[in-house]
């Protein structure tokens, strides 16, 4: 698999840091403010970027609160700001640029518990394609390729232990004695119903993980239980 590849499937995963989060929380909860949400919703659904004074008018709004929530949604991502003459001038006395709002092309996905399916998404569908180019099993490319990605995710991450390591990306790991349980399957809707390909996948995955850190201490295994996710760590000996 190339890097490019690599990083490609890794993405989603990577986006779970706990201050990536955090931001999508906060970009999520701004829409919660009935005006702003009014804004973002007129904003989105104009074919054109919009100015402060035009989403005042419609919305029977001053300007000065509509460029205040405007600047707040552009703030958390959710509007691109832009600059455009509306006037069709240029050069000397054209004027300046007025300050537009589009919809962000930044998506925002929050879940509680974390689920990951785009992640499993990507790794699907890039087995499928090799395997229907090469000939290999569709399985056998699923597995190598989820290792290589759990391996890519350990080595972009500045964590060396699994536990915090696995908890940024929503495992919600806990020790029990010398073991290492996960209380949440990121592809748990899909694990339910294809739980024999899905489970293979997340175990490659963790496996990748813990090459990727070098905790040779740790082996992961299948071991599901009502609850929690199917995979395991228990110690290597």
């Amino acid at each position: 698999m190339d890097d490019q590849t690599a990083r490609n499937d890794a993405e989603p995963a990577a986006d779970g840091t706990q201050a990536a989060r955090e931001a999508e929380v906060s970009a999520i909860a701004a829409l919660g403010e009935p005006t702003r949400r009014r804004l973002y919703d007129y904003v989105v659904r104009s074919p054109r970027p919009v100015g402060r004074d035009e989403a005042a008018a419609a919305l029977g709004l001053a300007r000065q609160t509509a460029a205040f929530h405007l600047d707040r949604l552009a703030g958390e991502s959710l509007l691109d700001v832009v600059y455009e003459r509306r006037s069709g001038r240029t050069g000397p006395g054209a004027g300046r640029p007025a300050k537009l709002y589009r919809r962000s092309a930044r998506q925002f996905t929050v879940s509680l518990p974390d689920r990951r399916y785009e992640l499993a998404g990507r790794l699907l569908a890039h087995a499928v394609e090799e395997s229907a180019a090469t000939g290999e099993p569709v399985r056998d490319v699923l597995h190598r390729r989820a290792e290589e990605c759990g391996q890519r995710l350990a080595a972009e991450s500045a964590e060396r232990e699994v536990v915090p390591l696995l908890d940024r990306y929503g495992f919600e790991p806990r020790r029990e004695g010398e073991s290492v349980v996960l209380g949440n399957c990121p592809f748990h809707a899909l694990a339910r119903t294809h739980t024999e390909t899905v489970c293979g996948m997340n175990l490659h995955l963790l496996r990748g993980v813990l090459d990727g850190i070098g905790a040779t201490g740790y082996r992961a295994r299948l071991a599901p239980e009502p609850g929690r996710c199917c995979v395991r760590l228990d110690p290597a000996a």
